[in-house]
């Protein structure tokens, strides 16, 4: 597994994320640091937009391992996440064969030498030369390791997930014509989910749990303090609390944390000191992306502006 060097609490990995700019709560860094303890993969469920992604981006910064990512998607196979064969290259030798296969076959007696002479290419032709690895295989290769980002997994089939099972639970890939390949060295696998649909319990078993919802205001204040250090504290209190409040109205969807980060850039860029009924109208469309949204927030704006005032 790859190592934390010198950080050897989970205190350590919070200040080590904070450095980079991710605040994290204490949860989150004690499940990173057990992943890498314990070798397990990580699958991280949430509502879209709280940071999931961004915790594996983070971790590889932190441990200075290469992130591999596989963005997931129905149809999903292994030809696109495990491996595949490089037809080109393999075309071009069996070119190469048929123009030397008079040469080859000169003087064999009979069909079984000709054919025991063939043979002679056979474990070439099938071998890693000609093998290109996706995401899964590419992570198992790195010799210092990696991490390794299955990203929205619940858009993937079921099947897929069957797929997953042997490659997280030994860490190793079965190609028939080759044979087991297992890792160099264990990657540290996050798997995100934004639940939409059940993930398998044989899934689930493998890996260790972690929910990241929403984050409370005082965490939010820290997140968008360290992204945007260049928004005053008065200003930065209202907007966070103006967004907390919107996420209790019915709507479509919820901002998320990226949103509060775009609106307190965009505030930023506006020049604006004090939140108020104009400007939030205005920019209503920054934190939310359906009109009906909108239009839901703007019957309740006055009650929003008392809530982060």
């Amino acid at each position: 597994m790859p190592e934390f060097s010198e950080l050897a609490s989970v205190g350590a990995i919070e200040d080590g994320f904070d450095g980079l700019g991710y605040i994290c709560s204490e949860k989150i860094a004690t499940a990173v640091f057990l992943a890498a303890r314990l070798g397990k993969p990580v699958l991280v469920e949430g509502p879209p937009g709280v940071g999931k992604t961004e915790l594996a981006k983070t971790a590889a910064a932190l441990l200075a391992l290469p992130l591999v990512r596989l963005q997931c998607y129905e149809g999903l196979d292994e030809a696109k996440a495990l491996y595949e064969w490089k037809y080109g290259k393999q075309l071009l030798y069996t070119q190469v064969l048929k123009e030397q296969l008079g040469d080859l076959l000169q003087g064999a007696r009979g069909l079984a030498e000709s054919v025991e002479r063939l043979h002679e290419f056979g474990d070439i032709f099938y071998s890693e030369d000609f093998l290109e690895p996706r995401p899964l295989l590419t992570a198992m290769r790195h010799e210092r390791g990696a991490v390794l980002l299955i990203d929205e997994i619940d858009k993937a089939d079921h099947e897929f997930e069957s797929l997953l099972l042997e490659t997280l639970s030994d860490y190793q890939v079965s190609i028939p014509e080759i044979g087991t390949v297992r890792a160099r060295t264990r990657p540290l696998v996050f798997l995100t989910s934004n639940n939409t649909r059940e993930i398998s319990d044989a899934l689930k078993r493998r890996c260790l749990h972690l929910y990241i919802p929403f984050p409370s205001r005082a965490l939010e204040e820290r997140i968008v303090q360290s992204r945007v250090p260049e928004v005053a504290a008065a200003l930065r209190q209202q907007l966070v609390a103006f967004v907390h409040s919107l996420r209790e109205l019915d709507l479509r969807k919820t901002p998320a944390i990226s949103e509060t980060i775009d609106w307190a850039r965009s505030l930023v860029l506006l020049h604006v000191d004090e939140l108020g009924e104009d400007v939030a109208r205005s920019t209503l469309n920054i934190l939310l992306k359906f009109e009906q949204d909108i239009e839901t927030a703007e019957a309740s704006l006055p009650e929003l502006l008392r809530a982060g005032a």
